[in-house]
């Protein structure tokens, strides 16, 4: 199995903090965001793992190399931004052996992904990671139909919303036939370009710790509160 972390953004939330430095390389605890991630995908079976770099792409290479807690790494270099979808599409031209997964490299979790392989099956186009959270309104939530998690629809965050909902975890597990969803053009969005065309997503639903390190103050929430929980034995 192989696995694609997008990590070529630009990080602009993060400020300062990642001016000469991949979002991916900071420090949760003693490894990295990358280490962690790499770990999990290991753990659920990933022997090969290819970075969708960009920004500092040089400083990532020479800081991780061509392996990573004993699993072979591949950069797949962007030289002009392609969006989420973009960067996917680029990367996937490169890798063969589906199904795959795909993470956001600002993702940080205390469980196994191999719920999400056990539950995929060849019909479906792929599995999300549908997180559920205390208080949705801030998010776009997933409208799963309650027997099969299938995802009925994607809502837009509504900030009138209440109580609790599963939103897009930043986590996925592609078949190769997701791809037939991808535009013609080179720069778009997996969120908004394919998911909302797609009618075979299931969303694998978590119930957990997970956060996402893009702000100062989740990375100093992270860093504070979840070293032990990431790095538990899954």
């Amino acid at each position: 199995m192989q696995a694609l972390i997008l990590c070529g953004g630009l990080s602009t939330r993060l400020g300062e903090i990642t001016k000469e430095i991949p979002k991916v390389l900071l420090k949760i605890g003693q490894k990295t965001v990358l280490q962690h991630q790499v770990e999990l995908l290991a753990e659920a079976g990933a022997k090969e793992i290819f970075l969708a770099s960009g920004h500092l792409h040089d400083v990532l290479e020479a800081e991780v190399g061509d392996s990573l807690a004993g699993i072979p790494i591949r950069y797949v270099r962007e030289h002009k931004r392609l969006g989420t979808g973009g960067a996917i599409k680029n990367a996937f031209a490169q890798m063969s052996d589906f199904p795959s997964f795909v993470l956001n490299g600002d993702i940080l979790l205390d469980t196994s992904l191999r719920g999400m392989t056990e539950q995929l099956t060849p019909d479906m186009q792929g599995i999300i990671l549908g997180v559920e959270v205390p208080d949705a309104r801030s998010y776009g939530l997933l409208d799963l139909d309650g027997e099969n998690h299938h995802i009925k629809q994607f809502i837009e965050k509504d900030p009138n919303y209440e109580g609790k909902g599963f939103i897009n975890g930043g986590i996925y597990l592609f078949n190769e036939s997701i791809q037939s969803l991808f535009p013609e053009t080179d720069v778009f969005s997996i969120e908004y370009d394919v998911f909302q065309k797609a009618d075979k997503l299931h969303a694998y639903p978590y119930s957990g710790a997970w956060i996402d390190i893009g702000t100062p103050e989740r990375l100093a929430f992270a860093r504070e509160h979840l070293v032990e929980t990431v790095e538990k034995e899954r």
